[in-house]
């Protein structure tokens, strides 16, 4: 017997383990149509279910528990893939309603009766689909006579992984793509999250994915969604994947709605409640379903995509993919960034260019993926931050070039990157820092570029470094050697002392509003001597300025100073 309390958690466990996988899913889809997108939707559907599943008490019974997680899961149900897995869930609801707990029969026919759902509820059943994994894994289980629940889910792992195996045999797409159909590895994937918690084993932890960081595998290249040959964009003729929930008036008919889509698209799949119907379909014109349905109820939760640009962009992906793993196998001998896919799931990425290995800690602290080596005298080539920029697998990558100098070859850089590219023109490692602090992945790349670029120029730049040849400045003399201190690039006095000069600099930066100030201390510097100008620093600013430092490590300043 299961307790409700084990259900629950089997079913976090199942969303956990999907979640932590669907790039991997993604990569596999092919069928009905290759929009790359199965792991994800499933993905979504099943995690629909937790938030409310976590809100249960540890004595809730099964029925409590799987009625919630059918409720949510129809409301949240994304994609062919999702609706079917929802479906499937049901079957538990319906087959448990008023039960306390469940033996190994109850779970016998929960996967019986969410069998027979997906089947009817799909407008045109594929064997060779999710729909046969669960079948066949429901049929060996009702068949074994396992009198416990784990006993039981070994089967339906078992007897799973065997028809998913055999899905490219009966799908010859499947087989031509080199891959098994990503649906049916879907629902494998969250029945393994499930099996744990039946075993005695944890929940599955969620957030498992794939660090932020990582590159795409290069394992499917050339198969499933990248295969190059399975299909033409003109191939598909209903080219809209809609979705939406239909909140039903009274006497509404999800039967007549199914009727209508499945004349006017495919891939339908149509299930409902008591309160709303769940509509997904393929279809050439998105309007004329949504006029039909809203005679049915007000609608919600609309999902309208463009399959025509997915393909695309997949195949766009699959080319990158496969040079990615050309890369990985012989890198570049120019360059230390190894060429990586974009990866669709991951919005934003950093490159900044910095000289000196605590100036490159500092950015790769704040989240920069990349830090091209270079700044004042050692400006790098285009070539240099393109390869920077295409070692970050992002859709939107930024670059800070922290110097004028610089900013031209990442524009440069940006006009020939094979993926989208904003240069904030930061001319100061301090207006990069200040940049990269201030950036918010909640708001779109126009908003961060406008509040990143605001915030960097506020900030003022303070220089420490040394004169290289005789020279004459504002009708002032300077020798070769001289101590030089620039405030936003202008030369505001000399000085045969480094230590003098930098805090009589950052003193007369510090105005009334000033909050910060930053010493960032060269390779020039020993840390006894940043740590004493530091503190003099201290000593000469007002109270409320607060002063600290990092060691940057930079050639030619010897100090940097930052005031905001």
């Amino acid at each position: 017997m299961i307790s409700g309390k084990i259900l629950r958690d089997a079913i976090i466990s199942g969303a956990n383990n999907i979640n932590n996988q669907r790039s991997r899913v993604d990569e596999l889809n092919v069928f009905p149509v290759p929009d790359g997108d199965t792991g994800t939707n499933m993905g979504m559907t099943v995690g629909a279910s937790v938030r409310e599943l976590e809100a249960l008490d540890d004595s809730c019974t099964v029925g409590e528990a799987s009625k919630t997680a059918a409720s949510a899961m129809l409301r949240g149900a994304r994609g062919n893939s999702g609706v079917i897995t929802s479906l499937l869930f049901r079957g538990f609801s319906k087959a448990l309603e008023g039960k306390k707990e469940a033996t190994a029969a109850d779970i016998v026919e929960a996967l019986k009766k969410g069998v027979e759902g997906a089947y009817k509820a799909v407008m045109k059943p594929t064997e060779g689909t999710i729909l046969t994994v669960a079948r066949i894994a429901s049929e060996e289980a009702a068949a074994c006579g396992a009198e416990d629940v784990p006993a039981l889910w070994d089967v339906v792992m078992t007897a799973g992984q065997k028809a998913l195996e055999d899905t490219p045999n009966l799908l010859p797409v499947l087989k031509k793509a080199g891959v098994v159909d990503a649906g049916g590895q879907g629902i494998m994937v969250i029945f393994e999250g499930m099996g744990k918690v039946f075993h005695g084993e944890g929940i599955v932890a969620g957030g498992e994915a794939a660090p932020n960081k990582a590159k795409l595998s290069t394992e499917n290249a050339g198969k499933g969604v990248f295969t190059d040959d399975l299909m033409k964009v003109e191939d598909i003729k209903n080219g809209y994947c809609t979705q939406f929930l239909i909140n039903k008036y009274e006497g509404a008919s999800a039967a007549k709605m199914r009727a209508f889509a499945e004349s006017n698209g495919d891939s339908v799949v149509c299930i409902e409640d008591d309160d709303v119907i769940n509509l997904h379909v393929h279809t050439a014109d998105p309007g004329k379903i949504l006029s039909e349905a809203i005679k049915y109820g007000y609608l919600t939760n609309f999902k309208i995509e463009n399959m025509h640009e997915q393909f695309l962009a997949r195949q766009k992906q699959g080319k990158s993919l496969e040079k990615q793993a050309s890369a990985e196998k012989a890198p570049s001998q120019s360059s230390e960034f190894v060429y990586a896919a974009v990866d669709p799931s991951r919005d934003y990425g950093f490159v900044a260019v910095a000289a000196g290995e605590g100036l490159k800690a500092v950015f790769t602290d704040l989240a920069a993926d990349a830090v091209v080596s270079g700044g004042q005298t050692m400006n790098p080539a285009t070539e240099d931050i393109l390869a920077a920029i295409q070692s970050v697998p992002a859709k939107t990558v930024f670059v800070l070039p922290n110097n004028k100098n610089i900013i031209m070859a990442a524009e440069q850089a940006q006009k020939l990157a094979d993926r989208q590219v904003v240069v904030l023109p930061t001319r100061t490692v301090p207006m990069g820092i200040t940049a990269m602090l201030n950036f918010d992945p909640s708001v779109n790349a126009e908003t961060n570029t406008i509040n990143m670029m605001a915030a960097a120029d506020k900030v003022s730049t303070g220089l420490i470094t040394y004169a290289a040849r005789d020279s004459e400045y504002d009708g002032k003399r300077i020798k070769k050697g001289e101590i030089m201190a620039l405030e936003n690039g202008k030369i505001v006095s000399t000085s045969n002392d480094i230590t003098k000069a930098t805090y009589r600099l950052a003193r007369g930066m510090c105005k009334k509003d000033s909050s910060f100030v930053t010493i960032i201390s060269g390779c020039d510097v020993s840390d006894e001597d940043a740590e004493k100008v530091t503190e003099i620093v201290k000593a000469k600013c007002p109270n409320h300025v607060e002063v600290s430092h990092i060691r940057g490590g930079q050639p030619v300043y010897y100090y940097m100073i930052s005031v905001e």
